[in-house]
């Protein structure tokens, strides 16, 4: 299984990119929104991917974030949902806005996406709704894909031993989102109602510290009456 590539930008097409990794060229599909951060012909890329094979067909799919590949990977499992209805979803809402309508429950964000049925988009929101939480919680482990170049994203090769290395302070909105959860979680809170909370804040005020998020948060929570 390939789970990332690293090497030169060689061409460009509207839904996917050629890569070269030490003559190997590999065709990875992305969704509009990673196509529109990614480098230039003849820059070096480095690139999350995810591997379909099936009989008739091997294909890459390339990803920015590990949220945002897990996102597809969670997609995907849902019945009805393939990997172009699942890219689709990713260009139209992005991973962070996946992660809100999912966790409060907005089936009919999703089904503003090219190619999503009412149906469908409810039978996401259903099957996916429990993994919100763990999915958000991802922002403070990985780069947001929108804080710096792409090759910001995806570690560069680091000759310093991995014992060595000092960890890479997290950084962006997914970040703040999933320190927000974190603290909610540890005030008692449970994981489904944290992340709806989390992501109504977060819509509410894009803006927001981790602080004010939380505060935000926790008065979405407080009983009502």
């Amino acid at each position: 299984m390939i789970g990332k590539l690293s090497g030169r930008l060689d061409y460009r097409a509207a839904d996917h990119v050629l890569i070269d990794v030490r003559g190997v060229g590999y065709l990875v599909y992305c969704s509009d929104r990673t196509m529109a951060a990614l480098p230039g012909v003849g820059e070096a890329i480095s690139i999350y991917t995810d591997m379909v094979v099936r009989e008739d067909l091997m294909q890459l799919y390339g990803f920015l974030s590990l949220v945002e590949k897990e996102w597809h990977r969670l997609l995907c499992s849902v019945q009805g949902v393939g990997a172009k209805v699942s890219l689709a979803i990713l260009s139209a809402l992005g991973p962070d806005g996946v992660s809100r309508a999912i966790a409060l429950g907005d089936w009919a964000t999703v089904k503003a996406a090219k190619g999503v049925g009412p149906k469908t988009a409810q039978r996401i929101v259903l099957d996916l709704k429990d993994k919100a939480p763990g999915v958000m919680a991802m922002g403070g482990t990985v780069t947001e894909a929108m804080d710096g170049p792409a090759l910001d994203v995806v570690e560069p090769a680091d000759p310093t031993p991995l014992a060595k290395r000092a960890p890479k302070p997290p950084s962006g909105a997914a970040a703040t989102s999933a320190n927000a959860l974190s603290a909610l979680a540890n005030l008692g809170y449970g994981p489904s109602d944290a992340a709806a909370a989390v992501a109504e804040a977060a819509a509410n005020l894009p803006d927001a510290g981790e602080t004010d998020l939380i505060r935000a948060a926790l008065k979405l929570l407080a009983p009502k009456g």
